[in-house]
């Protein structure tokens, strides 16, 4: 599997837990806070289990509930999905 990228993510969040009309997702979102963009912890959560089985890569609810930013959830995926492939 390639990398993660932000794109994934987006596509991910709004395919699990629906988007904000209000707030444009396509913009520079990377350090921007998950409750800036309209999400929740439980959006959150299942996006996470999205990834999870899109990507075959195990992200404990532990370690992503720490996760408060676009770029934090897709560096955290990026080390997962490089330690999965070893």
């Amino acid at each position: 599997m390639g990398q993660f990228t932000v794109t994934d993510l987006v596509r991910t969040m709004r395919a699990a837990a629906g988007e904000d009309d209000s707030i444009d997702l396509d913009g520079d979102i990377l350090d921007l806070e998950f409750d800036e963009l309209g999400y929740d912890s439980l959006a959150m959560m299942e996006t996470a289990s999205a990834v999870e089985r899109e990507f075959g890569v195990e992200l404990p609810e532990e370690d992503t509930a720490e996760l408060t930013t676009p770029r934090a959830f897709v560096d955290f995926v990026n080390v997962r999905l490089a330690a999965a492939a070893r």
